[in-house]
């Protein structure tokens, strides 16, 4: 019985020593479990140091031609970086060996979401892919190209930004009211908001029958710090840069979206008085010379169909991190405005992080030559935008001051829109048309690929060179984001001189010869009354272009470099 019992004991203890040891066994070899939300994450971003960034930056990295990938067996990670579509990252160390498991715990997944292979993200709602990327050192660091410090890729912000002593000034240029002008800081929030409208109690009074009492309202966001549009339920609609900021159902009463606005913009109170918008900061440089900014969609054209906006303008001066340098651009999409709006984003900031470099920045002043500035600048630009199926023109002109009242120009393209600069009546253009049918350009692609007989369009675009339309690029070698770089221009101010920036719009309805005729006459008209004249040339070029029937966007920028007063002379209520 002893020995019986004995046994009895002996073989308890196994089975609970071999009941543990199972337990042990299967604790090591259970598998992982990951949620559904963790599929916005990297799946071991601590063991293998791979960070795809913040779980909420995933709408504007992400695009659904480029659907961001992790691959478990082959430990790979591709991105949709723009800079290069098989473009991989450093690998990481293997420390997640092939014996390791994933259990996904997922409720509603699509059908390409299958254990055991590669899982792509779920696709996304359009307004989500509308979204743009905006680029940032982390963006570039795998360029093989190009390399940005710590110090140079600082954050693109402007100086009324960053100060919080924003001044925004408004100027009827257009209608019943034109030169009405009005002033107001960010700081006075006892004058805060303002409110155009056609009755008193008004901030801006716009007499025309076109305005509602109360049109529209403008206000200072402390937490963006930016200052935004809101139309109150206007009749007849408000738009800004020519594209509609009202309640689309225009006429109930009821507001709009608050919209940001930007230095250079230009609001449109129904359809005749237009207001010409400036924002500065109390410590900003004054621009040294004049700067008119005009733009129409030109949608109504004998019946034919509503064209889009999708033409875009933009000015920095100074450039953030820059006291001599200021950068004046004309972008004009096609597919849709997004490629143009993100380049009017991106390019500012590229340029500013390059010549926040002291070295950099004192080589272009010495050598008085931005050419390996601006050529960066496309080359960063085009690395970061993701448009596959949109793309756009881009025209920048680079103008610093050497202390001296000297400026100096230099212009960078790809595409046909253009800029002139004419200096005591001399003309110099900054660009190069890179159409199809140019003939320096037809000479470039014949070098790659023969063109046919007659052929006048690749992919059915009259453009070889733009920025964007990456799917475009990949299928064929003959589309190029390469910019054309123009020879230095020095601007003595004691001679009369301007430059000219504009879409294909304008210069599709009028030559340089008539463009330079234009400008002098109009200058002669205002010399008498010179407040602002910059932007009144910029008008009279677009009313030209308008009755010329232009059939497509036209967009002006003008600066006038004899101006004696520059925009942003505005008196202040202490």
């Amino acid at each position: 019985m002893f020995l019986l019992l004995l046994i009895l004991f002996i073989l308890a203890c196994k089975f609970k020593l071999w009941r543990r040891f199972l337990s042990s066994s299967s604790a090591a070899s259970r598998t992982r479990t990951i949620k559904a939300d963790d599929l916005h994450r990297p799946f071991i971003s601590e063991d293998l140091n791979v960070v795809y960034g913040h779980s909420n930056s995933f709408a504007r990295n992400y695009a659904p031609q480029e659907a961001d990938q992790q691959t478990l067996g082959g430990l790979s990670s591709h991105r949709a970086q723009g800079a290069s579509n098989n473009q991989s990252p450093p690998s990481a160390s293997p420390q997640l060996t092939h014996s390791d498991s994933f259990v996904l715990d997922i409720r509603d997944t699509s059908e390409d979401d299958l254990v055991g292979q590669t899982l792509k993200r779920p696709l996304v709602t359009k307004q989500l892919v509308e979204v743009q990327k905006v680029c940032t050192k982390d963006d570039l660091k795998d360029s093989p190209r190009f390399h940005i410090d710590s110090e140079t890729s600082r954050e693109f912000v402007p100086k009324y930004k960053a100060d919080q002593r924003s001044i925004l000034t408004l100027e009827v240029v257009s209608g019943l009211s034109h030169g009405t002008r009005c002033c107001v800081k960010s700081t006075d929030t006892s004058r805060l908001p303002l409110t155009l409208g056609r009755v008193s109690p008004s901030d801006l009074l716009v007499q025309d029958s076109e305005v509602s009492g109360k049109h529209a309202r403008i206000n200072w966001n402390p937490n963006r710090l930016k200052w935004e549009l809101v139309d109150m339920g206007s009749l007849n609609g408000t738009r800004l840069n020519s594209r509609p900021v009202h309640h689309h159902d225009s006429g109930s009463r009821q507001w709009g979206d608050p919209v940001e606005l930007a230095n250079g913009d230009t609001l449109t109170l129904g359809t005749t008085p237009k207001i010409f918008v400036q924002i500065t900061s109390e410590t900003e440089s004054q621009i040294p010379f004049g700067v008119g900014i005009a733009s129409d969609p030109m949608s109504l054209r004998r019946g034919a169909k509503k064209l889009p906006m999708e033409d875009v303008c933009y000015y920095y001066w100074p450039l953030p991190g820059t006291e001599q340098f200021g950068l004046f651009g004309v972008c004009d999409g096609h597919g849709g405005a997004g490629a143009a709006t993100s380049v009017s984003q991106v390019m500012p900031q590229m340029v500013a992080s390059i010549l926040s470099d002291s070295f950099r920045r004192e080589k272009v002043l010495s050598q008085r030559d931005a050419s390996d500035v601006l050529r960066e600048a496309f080359y960063q630009t085009e690395a970061c935008i993701n448009h596959h199926y949109e793309g756009c023109t881009a025209t920048v002109l680079l103008v610093w001051a050497d202390g001296n009242d000297s400026l100096f120009a230099q212009c960078a393209n790809v595409g046909d829109s253009a800029c002139i600069i004419n200096i005591d009546g001399k003309h110099v253009k900054m660009t190069e048309d890179h159409r199809v049918t140019s003939y320096s350009e037809r000479l470039r692609i014949q070098a790659i690929e023969p063109l046919r007989d007659g052929e006048t369009r690749l992919c059915g675009l009259n453009l070889a060179r733009m920025l964007g339309d990456k799917f475009l690029k990949q299928q064929d070698a003959r589309f190029s984001a390469e910019p054309y770089i123009s020879q230095v221009v020095y601007i003595d101010q004691s001679n009369r001189s301007f430059a000219l920036l504009a879409s294909d719009g304008f210069w599709d309805v009028i030559n340089v010869k008539k463009a330079v005729q234009l400008v002098n006459q109009t200058m002669e008209r205002n010399s008498a009354n010179q407040d602002n004249s910059a932007e009144k040339v910029a008008n009279a070029l677009l009313g030209e272009a308008r009755t010329q029937r232009t059939k497509d966007n036209t967009s002006i920028i003008f600066l006038d470099f004899d101006a004696t007063n520059r925009i942003g002379s505005c008196k202040l209520d202490p």
